[in-house]
């Protein structure tokens, strides 16, 4: 007994080692997924231009979802923060694939125009965090009618970026937007 647990602590070990000594590109290689464009993703603002892009157009302009899924590692999230039926502010979480399910009916209703205004970023080594500070419009010259906040979590493997995450919360009365993340004037 105390050989076997021993030999599948070993085991259990030298799995883990296996994973963490992998190379980077090896952990998030979007293998099943499209190729993305290396102009899309070589640098920070690169996937934050692919990102915003892809999303961007009027209404019944089909997006781009497979330029959309080279961007995203394997098994990322997006995340709206909003009220509940309670009231009570939570997170939805949702897989790429749901995301794009539900943005895919609306964008085919009404346009939909998203831009980066302002951004505060984090890096340490390989990861990135930004807050992205953003409005939407319905056309491309329209007036705004939301503005919030991304959070991006960006993951880089030695050849190019990767989004993980996008976190985000629009504005409200209660959750005005801090002037440290608006544009200077």
């Amino acid at each position: 007994m105390f050989q076997r647990a021993s030999l599948t602590s070993i085991a259990a070990v030298l799995g883990v080692v296996a994973v963490l000594n992998a190379p980077a590109s090896a952990q998030v290689s979007n293998e099943s997924g499209p190729p993305a464009d290396p102009a899309d993703v070589e640098t920070i603002d690169a996937i934050m231009a692919a990102v915003y892009d892809v999303i961007s157009g009027p209404a019944g302009q089909q997006r781009d979802w497979d330029r959309m899924r080279s961007l995203f590692i394997p098994g990322a999230r997006l995340i709206p923060m909003g009220r509940d039926s309670t009231g009570a502010w939570r997170p939805r979480v949702q897989t790429l694939e749901q995301w794009i399910a539900g943005a895919d009916r609306m964008f085919q209703r009404a346009g939909f125009f998203e831009r980066e205004l302002y951004r505060v970023a984090e890096r340490y080594g390989n990861i990135v965090h930004l807050f992205s500070t953003y409005d939407s419009k319905r056309t491309a010259d329209g007036e705004p009618f939301a503005r919030g906040i991304n959070s991006f979590q960006l993951s880089y493997d030695g050849t190019r970026w990767w989004v993980v995450t996008i976190y985000w919360q629009g504005e409200s009365a209660d959750y005005p937007i801090p002037a440290k993340y608006l544009p200077r004037r």
